[in-house]
């Protein structure tokens, strides 16, 4: 109810607040309006009040709570009850002084007082005549100031105060008429009102107006002039009141045009049926029309012109119907032979290869030989490739590559987490929600029979009680069965022969064997320093600094701010934390371009750590081998190679082996196998064998917090332990990696250019391998073998002619050895 409404209401409704039954009556002549009996003192009490403005002849009640109100209010009661009431500007302040009061205000009458169980009081009162303060006397224990009366001037009859008494009333009835929510007998009492003065005051003290407008009215000496504005407002909020009151007749003409249009629907619907005429036929001629089109086998054809008979037959009220014509209308939309042109320029290819991806020459190379082939032969079944490799290499970015140099549609698919076959072979049809599994919603939604698909993450798919997603995933990536992939929705054949999937994976070990034999494994590796550089350059700096809105001119990276960037703050295979730091370096930037503060556009070494704070990680380095038994070794991480220190150390003891720095099974196996490799040759060493029984072993790999597993450290923990059992210093600047037997044979192992590049950064300078590792080495450039040295061993006595000197460290062990048996031998 607006304010307007409230008002007229309150005014009527008088009585409830002042106990009485019957109506206080409206003062609508002017010798009632005026003061009569009341005598017009000079001083007078102040009541401040909140978001009202009382109009001389108007009766209002309001509710005192403040203490100085409510001692004024008491004070006038047992008095003249006269009290001059003022609005208050701003309503939110509590303890208002002088300068928080309009200065114009009424004269009022209290008619009557309530007090509250709550201890606030409620007064009627009822205005008598305008005032203006003159001189404010005091405000303690309340207001009290002096009172300059105004007389009010108003013509006594005119014809321009006919008009605008005419136009009030019409005014005040239209808004009555506009808002039902008034009641019906505030028209009776403005039809009673034939004083022109009054009836501006009541409608001035009821217009839908804030207090500042109302303020502006009571202060307007002229009669004729406040009658014309109040018009004004009047008027004003007649317009919102049509306005509103239009709005809601076409909100309901559009509800009843909705339901009016469903009744007809249905009406039809049960005419139709009746009558045998149309029902279903147009949808189904619709879906006939539409297979026309499509370019699908004939079994398919003819299981879909049965589905269309299906659909005849079923009431369309029938839970069925839907169903049955949601599956037609999924065979339609997927494509049936639908192919795109397969781009053969192999330049172009290798261009766009090239562009999106530095490195990678292996990948690329196969994707040019698969072009090749299809160009000469134009007919190839997509071959199923998997990507492997830590994260961040580009191996899901990849996929887009080769989607634009073949000029094929591109879909992605993750598979992460997946743990439902049904994702991958949908559901039956007679499941409620049934849907197609996502290879076929992918293929329905690339609209395309040939594309690049990606299967991201598939050696993390997991298995429980809703079935093995890696199983059903066998005869999608078979290119002799996925002619005929079989969807359990779809329950006809699917040809997934001419999609080129791409699968992607971080490691090989968790991919069920099966699974893992019908794909084409090309390994992507880690990228050097000289390749992060280069990436770097061609694509994360400008991508970071289109992404943040910088021009080329207002930000360069310098190389060696790029290789501080990769050696002091990122530690990982791929680029992916590269690119976030490239990003924070960048947002920097921004924010002094955005303040407009000075700032170095070329950042260099000394920039980058001015803005990320000192190194995060510590550029690897060989430990110092003055002490026997600590050789360094070569690992592999999901990251990408880092250097491994195995440390040796010899005490008083019965024999005892301690394995410390949370070593995988096979890392403590290899362990064992290099001591009891170690005691069979005990003599051919130069060890003198009670060693082994009096003295205690430890062996230990620093950074403890770091799970460690692999058969990579064999060697490395054999020649540590021969160095601390003979006091044999270890080369300096040498590194090894390799897997031992119990005979004494070096066998292979893997990671083999991630381990080399961790040895480059940590400035080593010779490397002991497996000689059956030599291919690995043949197959990496060779400016990423440029200054180490590799020896390629067969057995564990080449290790340790190699890695050992022939002199002892500076403070060797001297061993206090016992006899045996009493004897000394």
């Amino acid at each position: 109810m607006s304010q307007f409404e409230n008002s007229v209401f309150q005014n009527l409704m008088v009585g409830e607040f002042s106990g009485e039954g019957d109506l206080i009556q409206l003062i609508t002549d002017e010798e009632d309006d005026a003061p009569g009996k009341e005598i017009l003192e000079e001083e007078i009490p102040i009541l401040s009040v909140r978001n009202t403005v009382l109009f001389p002849g108007v009766v209002i009640p309001i509710t005192v709570g403040r203490q100085r109100s409510i001692r004024l209010v008491k004070k006038a009661q047992k008095g003249n009850k006269l009290i001059g009431v003022c609005a208050q500007i701003n309503p939110n302040i509590d303890d208002p002084g002088w300068e928080d009061i309009y200065q114009v205000g009424t004269l009022a009458k209290i008619i009557k007082m309530i007090v509250l169980p709550d201890g606030n009081t409620t007064i009627i009162i009822q205005g008598k005549k305008r005032f203006k303060i003159s001189e404010q006397i005091t405000d303690d224990p309340y207001f009290m100031a002096k009172a300059e009366y105004l007389e009010e001037n108003f013509p006594k009859s005119s014809k321009k105060i006919q008009a605008l008494e005419e136009s009030l009333k019409e005014s005040a009835t239209r808004i009555l008429h506009l808002n039902p929510e008034i009641p019906r007998e505030a028209q009776v009492a403005l039809d009673n009102i034939d004083n022109t003065p009054f009836l501006t005051h009541f409608l001035s003290s009821n217009i839908n107006a804030p207090v500042e407008a109302k303020q502006r009215l009571l202060e307007i000496n002229d009669g004729v002039e406040r009658a014309t504005l109040l018009l004004e407002f009047m008027m004003k909020d007649i317009q919102m009141l049509e306005l509103k009151s239009e709005i809601q007749k076409k909100v309901h003409t559009d509800i009843d045009q909705q339901q009016r249009d469903y009744f007809l629907r249905q009406q039809m619907k049960v005419l139709q049926v009746e009558l045998g005429d149309e029902g279903p036929e147009k949808e189904v001629e619709d879906l006939a029309a539409r297979g026309a089109l499509k370019n699908w086998p004939p079994e398919v054809n003819k299981h879909f012109q049965k589905e269309l008979d299906k659909i005849l037959r079923i009431n369309p009220s029938a839970a069925e119907y839907p169903i049955a014509l949601n599956y037609a209308e999924t065979m339609v939309e997927l494509p049936w032979n639908e192919f795109t042109q397969d781009n053969f320029d192999l330049n172009h290819a290798k261009k766009v290869l090239d562009g999106d991806h530095f490195g990678l020459e292996k990948v690329k190379e196969r994707i040019i030989e698969y072009l090749a082939v299809l160009k000469l032969k134009n007919d190839l079944k997509g071959p199923i490739l998997c990507l492997y490799g830590p994260p961040g290499v580009g191996k899901t970015s990849l996929g887009k590559s080769v989607a634009a140099a073949l000029g094929r549609k591109y879909v992605r698919m993750s598979l992460g987490g997946m743990h439902d076959e049904a994702e991958i072979r949908g559901h039956r049809k007679t499941y409620v929600g049934a849907m197609p599994g996502k290879i076929i919603q992918n293929m329905k939604k690339v609209k395309i029979s040939n594309p690049v698909y990606v299967l991201d993450e598939i050696d993390k798919l997991s298995s429980d009680f809703r079935g093995d997603p890696s199983s059903a995933f066998l005869e999608v990536l078979d290119p002799e069965q996925n002619n005929a992939f079989l969807d359990n929705y779809l329950e006809v054949e699917y040809d997934l022969s001419k999609v080129l999937f791409i699968a992607t994976a971080n490691s090989l070990d968790t991919i069920q064997p099966a699974l893992r034999d019908r794909m084409e494994i090309i390994e992507v590796t880690g990228y050097t320093q000289e390749e992060k550089v280069e990436i770097a350059k061609r694509h994360l700096v400008p991508k970071q600094r289109k992404e943040h809105g910088l021009k080329a001119k207002q930000i360069s990276f310098d190389k060696a701010a790029l290789v501080k960037l990769i050696e002091d703050y990122t530690r990982e295979s791929g680029v992916r934390s590269l690119e976030r730091v490239i990003g924070k370096v960048v947002r920097n930037i921004a924010k002094s371009i955005a303040m407009e503060e000075e700032y170095n556009p070329k950042i260099t070494a000394a920039v980058v750590r001015k803005i990320l704070g000192s190194e995060i990680f510590d550029k690897e380095s060989y430990t110092d081998n003055s002490i026997a038994g600590v050789v360094t070794g070569l690992a592999w991480t999901s990251v990408g190679g880092e250097i491994l220190f195995i440390e040796t150390s010899l005490s008083r003891g019965k024999g005892k082996l301690t394995l410390s720095g949370q070593l995988g099974d096979v890392m403590k196996e290899s362990a064992m196998t290099a001591l009891s490799y170690l005691k069979s040759k005990a003599e051919t060493l130069g060890i003198d064998h009670r060693v082994f029984d009096q003295y205690d072993l430890h062996i230990h790999v620093p950074a403890g917090a770091v799970p460690k597993d692999g058969p990579s450290a064999g060697i490395t923990m054999l020649t540590a332990m021969a160095s601390v059992f003979t006091q044999r210093k270890v080369k300096a600047r040498v590194a090894m990696t390799g897997e031992i037997s119990l005979i004494g044979k070096v066998m292979p192992v893997g990671g083999i250019k991630e381990k080399i590049l961790a040895a480059k950064r940590a400035g080593i300078k010779e490397i002991i391998l497996c000689s059956k590792n030599k291919r690995d080495i043949e197959e990496i450039d060779e400016h990423y073998v440029k200054g180490v040295e590799f020896h390629f061993v067969n057995r564990v006595e080449e290790v340790l002619e190699i890695a050992l000197l022939k002199t002892k460290v500076d403070n060797p062990v001297h061993f206090n050895l016992q006899p045996e048996n009493g004897k000394d031998n």
